[in-house]
């Protein structure tokens, strides 16, 4: 039989305004639903009352629970540190500013007594970000997509995981995660629900456009090869270009019409020189990977546990 607890998982970072308005949220809908639940929040570092704000509701409810970092580890450790923490049946992973909405949390879950090990959250739409940032956001799942093999149009963090399929995320080696991929790439019996992504009770995000872009290149690093081998194309291609250009630098100079001045070898050798570092460029982010892997350190350290808080009080 299945255990019927449904483990919620909420990263935060600086969210101190939304800790009390998103639990009461959450567990009003929990409690409308008749779902057995635990609220898991992750402090990922924060530098305001985060991790205060969940250990004062964690004093007054059992089923909440705090964790905090010792330093700011990255969404992606505060999400497997969540998911470590849970002790449900299943496990949902959500946002801490309700973007996500609560109430598809009641559907995934229903989805989940079917049957279904992985219950994706698809969005509708992408609420009220900016042209910029939904043009680089649509622009970076094309290109995962097209990297991954897996379609990962306007996935999202907001998914419901089966025991089975955390405990099999949580005994991967690797440090460096991608999330939002790996389950995809789990595979198991999987359905979708959509949702409209609500606007932010409180605060604003803490995502910067350079903060993204650098967790994109991460991602893609740390889930695909085939940047690598796009490097190998590129030399492929510059070594015809330049075989296609000595052969009608010969044909002309045979000709008497051979090509003056230095513009035609400046250009190669800008169009080389812009190659070779942008290969360099690749190769170092996933030796960067490499090393990161090797050093074998934790993916994150918990500096406060809520329930060890209690235990010491006691």
């Amino acid at each position: 039989m299945k255990n019927p607890l449904l483990s919620i998982v909420i990263p935060a970072f600086n969210e101190e305004e939304n800790i009390c308005n998103t639990a009461r949220v959450v567990q009003e809908n929990m409690k409308k639903a008749q779902i057995p639940y635990e609220l898991i929040f992750v402090s990922d570092g924060s530098k305001d009352a985060t991790f205060a704000r969940v250990a004062e509701l964690a004093l007054e409810d059992p089923r909440i629970r705090g964790l905090e970092f010792s330093r700011n580890f990255g969404k992606e450790a505060a999400i497997f540190a969540g998911l470590a923490a849970a002790k449900g049946g299943c496990a949902v992973v959500m946002d801490c500013d309700l973007q996500h909405p609560p109430k598809t949390i009641t559907e995934m879950y229903r989805l989940w007594e079917e049957g279904y090990e992985i219950v994706e959250g698809v969005k509708n739409t992408r609420g009220s970000e900016s042209a910029i940032r939904r043009g680089f956001a649509h622009g970076f799942y094309k290109i995962i997509s097209a990297l991954t093999g897996f379609d990962m149009e306007n996935a999202s963090d907001f998914k419901l995981l089966d025991r089975r399929v955390v405990d099999i995320l949580l005994d991967l080696p690797e440090r460096r995660t991608f999330f939002r991929a790996m389950s995809f790439w789990v595979g198991f019996q999987t359905c979708q629900v959509r949702y409209d992504v609500a606007e932010r009770a409180y605060g604003t995000t803490k995502w910067s456009f350079f903060s993204l872009f650098r967790y994109g290149i991460s991602n893609i690093v740390s889930f695909s090869t085939k940047p690598l081998a796009a490097v190998s194309y590129m030399g492929v291609i510059s070594m015809f270009a330049g075989l296609i250009l000595g052969v009608q630098t010969l044909i002309r100079w045979a000709a008497g019409k051979a090509m003056e001045g230095f513009t035609t070898v400046i250009l190669l050798l800008l169009l080389i020189g812009g190659g070779i570092l942008i290969g360099l460029g690749v190769i170092g982010s996933y030796i960067s990977a490499i090393y990161q892997e090797v050093k074998g350190r934790p993916r994150y350290i918990i500096r406060q546990d809520t329930e060890k808080l209690q235990e010491y009080d006691q």
